[in-house]
């Protein structure tokens, strides 16, 4: 027989128990689901992290009192019984590192404050005690206006540089430079307009107001405030020197002993991404051991479905193996119907994988992604599944003796 008569009759033998042969697809499906639908979001979250990540610029690593990712449990009540980093301990900081770096970025957050112009009252924006180096740590660029200087941060000026989409809404039609908002019900002058940035995670960047670092805790006051700061050094040649400077003159500014342990911690892009990496990794073992354990119970389906067929076309069976079927016909025709209903339920699962993981993507703006490999190897994992688990069923269909089989009733 050729193999697309053998294809045909198999596929003639599905569509005869639609209802028997969408539920086990269905079951194939969920397993082939349940993978690729997570490895195609963390394929999404974490291509935009490596190729778009601008939480730091070039040549940046960053100390803080908290790390980027807390696990929680008994380390988020020991990162919360550090002292803050404080204003006094970076300004000491800085002049230890005098000359040492070429930026040192001092930024300190406050969210859900009101910006207003007028009438209109923009709610919930971040606003940000810094310095002039905030946008060459942060890779922002000056659309129009100037940065805040160093003589902003000297004297406590109430000047702000806002972003792209608080411009855009407080002042459509005009220039935002020299006009006076408030933030939280305190007076600032516009001296500068960030360039538009965009979102990352489905957040925009553009919503920030720089203040300058000392007129913020002069506003919002100190308590419970700790301070990141920013450090870049010269060229990529230099970083690790600089880190190693940066960390000593660090302990100095915290007042730490000889021995005893850093009270913050040192991130970058590079511990960013491998933290993202480490945590995604475990998400993958998990949605695998998930997975296999579906696909296996979808597995057990295909070869039950397939004895009940085999039962139930015995005497068919018989007439064609009187009439000149092989042994050999009668395998290919049952195994290519248990690898067909692995194959429909696994081309489900990916579908619908594909569209849930890149529903993260539209969700957060981020570029959707097709995680082909994934794709072929659940391709391949159903045709294994289907050919192991239907091999049993296609060996007890060819091992019937033909008068017997026509004697079955």
């Amino acid at each position: 027989m050729f193999f697309t008569e053998i294809f045909r009759m198999a596929l003639g033998a599905l569509r005869t128990n639609k209802l028997r042969s969408a539920l086990t697809m269905l079951g194939v499906a969920i397993g082939v689901f349940s993978v690729i639908g997570v490895m195609t979001a963390l394929s999404v979250i974490q291509g935009s992290i490596e190729t778009g990540l601008s939480f730091l610029g070039s040549n940046i690593f960053q100390f803080a009192k908290y790390p980027v990712i807390n696990k929680g449990g008994n380390a988020e009540d020991k990162y919360r019984n550090r002292k803050d980093i404080s204003l006094d301990n970076a300004n000491e900081f800085v002049r230890l590192m005098d000359g040492q770096a070429a930026a040192i970025a001092l930024k300190v957050f406050d969210g859900g404050r009101p910006v207003s112009y007028g009438n209109v009252t923009l709610q919930g924006r971040t606003v940000v005690g810094t310095n002039e180096f905030f946008i060459v740590a942060n890779s922002y660029a000056i659309a129009y206006g100037r940065n805040i200087s160093p003589d902003d941060v000297a004297l406590g000026r109430p000047v702000t540089v806002v972003g792209a989409s608080i411009q855009k809404k407080l002042f459509p039609s005009q220039s935002a430079l020299g006009k006076f908002i408030k933030v939280n019900s305190k007076p600032y002058m516009i001296i500068g307009v960030l360039d538009e940035k965009g979102s990352s995670f489905g957040n925009s960047q553009d919503e920030l107001v720089l203040v300058p670092i000392t007129k913020f805790f002069s506003d919002f006051g100190h308590e419970r405030r700790t301070i990141n700061l920013a450090i870049q050094s010269t060229s990529q040649a230099t970083y690790n020197d600089t880190l190693d400077k940066a960390i000593g003159a660090m302990r100095t500014a915290r007042g730490l002993k000889l021995g005893q342990d850093n009270d913050f911690e040192i991130y970058s892009n590079d511990t960013l991404i491998s933290a993202f990496a480490q945590i995604a990794g475990q998400v993958r073992i998990g949605a695998f051991v998930v997975s296999v354990i579906a696909l296996l119970a979808a597995g057990i389906g295909i070869m039950n479905i397939m004895l009940v067929s085999v039962t139930e076309r015995t005497r068919e069976i018989g007439v064609r193996k009187a009439i000149g079927a092989r042994k050999y016909d009668i395998i290919k025709q049952f195994l290519i119907e248990a690898v067909l209903l692995s194959e429909l339920g696994g081309l489900a699962g990916i579908l619908t994988g594909v569209i849930g993981g890149n529903g993260i993507a539209v969700w957060f703006s981020m570029s959707m992604v097709f995680p082909w490999f994934w794709a072929i190897t659940g391709l391949i994992v159903c045709s294994v599944i289907g050919i192991g688990f239907g091999s049993y069923p296609a060996w007890k269909a060819a091992s019937l003796h033909p008068i017997e089989a026509l004697r079955y009733e």
